[in-house]
């Protein structure tokens, strides 16, 4: 599908940096709103911006600032390591 935005004239420095492809800005800032809301998955993302592995897509999550960690990820994650610490400090007092 090909879409024909138009942007007046005064907004377009503030909407699209200067020496920018303007189709891709405007298809990537849809990609990360639409990946953010869930309404793409992590390989939809790769094939839409024609990545060739999940590995590229990962420098695009860091410059839209998207990050898949979860407040449960988190909590998860301080439990493993509660229980790693746990159990070196009761090697060290045995």
């Amino acid at each position: 599908m090909r879409v024909t935005v138009e942007i007046p004239d005064q907004f377009v420095s503030n909407l699209l940096p200067a020496g920018k492809d303007a189709a891709r800005r405007l298809l990537e800032d849809t990609v990360a709103a639409s990946y953010r809301e869930r309404r793409l998955t992590m390989e939809q993302v790769r094939q839409l911006l024609g990545f060739a592995t999940r590995m590229k897509v990962d420098p695009f999550q860091q410059r839209y600032e998207i990050y898949d960690y979860t407040v449960d990820d988190l909590e998860k994650d301080m439990a493993a390591l509660d229980g790693l610490l746990g159990s070196r400090t009761n090697r060290k007092t045995a």
